[in-house]
């Protein structure tokens, strides 16, 4: 891994790795390799166990437990996080969630309100509460980015109601940026094209998705988890202080032509 000193002695909380395929380990990876001092949460201790093992071998600390469903655990995660950092300069969400049987068959036939406000939740409202809670630990110049999909603009199949919930996403990041300008805090969202991903295969059709999308790229070539790490790290930078509420396209120029 080569080392560079782009994000040297930032402070930086990663939320979303479930596994090695994971979209956030991808951004954990590269961020590490900029000198980040990187704290991890896990969902549950299905997640855990691999997370600690990852934070031992790259030297990430603190390793907090949170379930963004719940407005107490959110609290209490920036309450143990502001015990060991007394600030934060960014704060990375890679994390989406929709019922499985939501992501097969025609979208009004399988939606309902129930799967919809959980998408939604999941998805897109636990970015807002995350900034919300935040707010105290935030540094001059901190950096709060998301992860988007290019579902949020354009009918992909069977993506179905996570589509919506990614168009909330976005939209809540201008206003979240909004909110901070006065702060000198920027708000972001990376919106990528098909990637492999555990949670990908869970959407109907996903590898006919990622392989015509490969043939619409000039270069054949679909972006991974590390290239949008590289990217999250440039948002995350005082590189990147001019780019405030943007929707950054990684997806080597789909998102113009899917």
């Amino acid at each position: 891994m080569k080392y560079t000193n782009l994000l040297f002695r930032k402070k930086i909380l990663i939320m979303g790795i479930r596994n090695k395929f994971s979209i956030a380990y991808g951004i954990a990876k590269s961020m590490i390799s900029h000198r980040a001092k990187v704290a991890l949460t896990y969902f549950d201790y299905k997640d855990k166990k691999f997370i600690k093992n990852f934070a031992e071998k790259n030297n990430c600390q603190p390793v907090l437990q949170c379930n963004v469903a719940s407005d107490s655990s959110i609290r209490k995660l920036f309450y143990k996080l502001s015990k060991k950092w007394k600030y934060l300069d960014g704060l990375v969400h890679s994390i989406a969630f929709a019922p499985l049987d939501q992501f097969s068959k025609n979208y009004l036939d399988i939606v309902n309100r129930k799967s919809f406000n959980i998408a939604h939740e999941i998805s897109s409202y636990s970015f807002v509460a995350l900034c919300k809670e935040s707010k105290k630990m935030l540094n001059k110049n901190a950096s709060l980015l998301t992860v988007s999909y290019l579902g949020s603009g354009l009918v992909v199949p069977n993506y179905n109601v996570m589509g919506p919930a990614k168009a909330s996403l976005e939209a809540n990041v201008k206003y979240i940026d909004y909110y901070f300008k006065k702060k000198y805090v920027r708000a972001n969202a990376l919106s990528i094209s098909p990637v492999k991903t555990t949670s990908s295969y869970v959407i109907k059709n996903f590898y006919k998705i990622y392989k015509n999308s490969k043939k619409k790229i000039f270069n054949k070539k679909s972006v991974n988890i590390f290239q949008i790490g590289n990217v999250a790290s440039f948002l995350c930078s005082d590189l990147s202080i001019g780019i405030s509420g943007q929707i950054i396209h990684v997806s080597n120029g789909l998102n113009n032509i899917f």
